[in-house]
């Protein structure tokens, strides 16, 4: 907008002044507009403030270029990078030693000329650094709000992946004794089972709230016991009309804590499963243990047709694939032989 102002004076001088000299003036505009040139590009704005500088001997008018040309040392310093500033510079120390050497016809001090320079140099380079700074700034911001997000979307998915481990069993439980209530025979056993279910599922449930909350911890859940997590898989699958034949010892003093950790998990999703959408027959549990790994292998006969009424979305076999691969072991599921068959092994060495 300054720019804009000189410009406009000059031209109202030129239209509306008679005995102003036109060359001078002409050269006057110039000089003023290469300044707007820095704005689009530095290296156009050089050379043309170059060009003005050789005309200005025509006209007399070198020292008020040279004058401009010491302003500009600043927007050098603030818009060019360092090739443009060392040519700026040279150039600039050779015009000053032309004006200062010449034969003018008058004596020239261009210290004034090379102070200017330095304090508009000065000036320049500080708000370089500003600039280059609030970029950082920005870039930071922008980094720490993407971090801020993928913390909040890891937050998010653990909290469904307990849910998901912790609670989903407990529901599928209840839901397929809720079929059984109406059978005589086994309505107060399929009661109990309701009963434990739900109140492990609630005992859970303010676990992974409390730990969504980082609050006190009132309540715990028990997911790395894997003697548990096989007894309670054994006695829903067996309360669900399945014989289970458990081999193995998962007390076993040679499994380290991640990898009894995992194991449970495993444990308790396939007994998920099982319950879900096992078919009629034998499930089979089998731990094998040694010094250097520890392999577990749960069958369970597939069904006739597949069950609606207790869907899945794959969750499950995602999640634990996940888990034991983080701990870098080998996991599969797939059918064979009219059983479906899941197996997971664990270095422990």
């Amino acid at each position: 907008m300054v720019l804009g102002i000189l410009i406009a004076v000059d031209i109202f001088n030129l239209a509306f002044n008679p005995d102003i000299d036109l060359p001078q003036s002409l050269l006057s505009i110039a000089t003023t507009a290469v300044f707007a040139l820095f704005l689009w590009s530095p290296w156009i704005a050089v050379a043309a403030l170059g060009i003005v500088f050789t005309l200005s001997f025509v006209t007399n008018t070198e020292f008020g270029v040279i004058l401009a040309a010491s302003v500009g040392v600043g927007l050098v310093m603030r818009l060019g990078q360092s090739a443009l500033i060392l040519v700026y510079v040279g150039a600039f120390l050779v015009a000053t030693g032309i004006v200062a050497y010449g034969d003018l016809g008058i004596p020239v001090n261009v210290g004034i000329y090379l102070i200017i320079a330095t304090v508009a140099g000065v000036i320049g380079f500080a708000l370089r650094m500003a600039s280059a700074r609030g970029h950082r700034l920005e870039e930071q911001l922008v980094i720490q709000a993407e971090q801020e997000k993928e913390a909040v979307l890891a937050e998010r998915r653990w909290i469904a992946g307990e849910l998901h481990d912790s609670i989903a069993h407990h529901l599928t439980v209840v839901a397929l004794h809720v079929q059984m209530l109406d059978d005589p025979d086994i309505s107060r056993d399929s009661q109990e089972a309701i009963r434990t279910a739900a109140k492990k599922a609630m005992a859970d449930l303010r676990f992974v709230i409390e730990l969504a909350d980082d609050g006190p911890r009132t309540s715990a859940v028990q997911t790395g016991d894997l003697a548990e997590a096989v007894d309670e898989a054994r006695s829903e699958i067996e309360s669900a009309g399945h014989p289970v034949v458990s081999t193995g010892d998962p007390r076993d003093t040679r499994l380290p804590r991640i990898a009894e950790i995992v194991l449970a998990r495993i444990v308790r999703e396939s007994a998920t499963n099982i319950l879900k959408h096992a078919g009629p027959g034998e499930v089979s549990i089998r731990l094998d243990v040694d010094d250097e790994s520890a392999a577990l292998s749960i069958r369970s006969p597939l069904p006739a047709t597949p069950r609606r009424d207790l869907p899945s979305s794959g969750t499950g076999l995602n999640r634990m694939a996940e888990r034991v691969i983080g701990a870098s072991g080998e996991f599969s599921a797939e059918a064979v032989d009219g059983q479906w068959r899941v197996s997971a092994r664990l270095p422990i060495a």
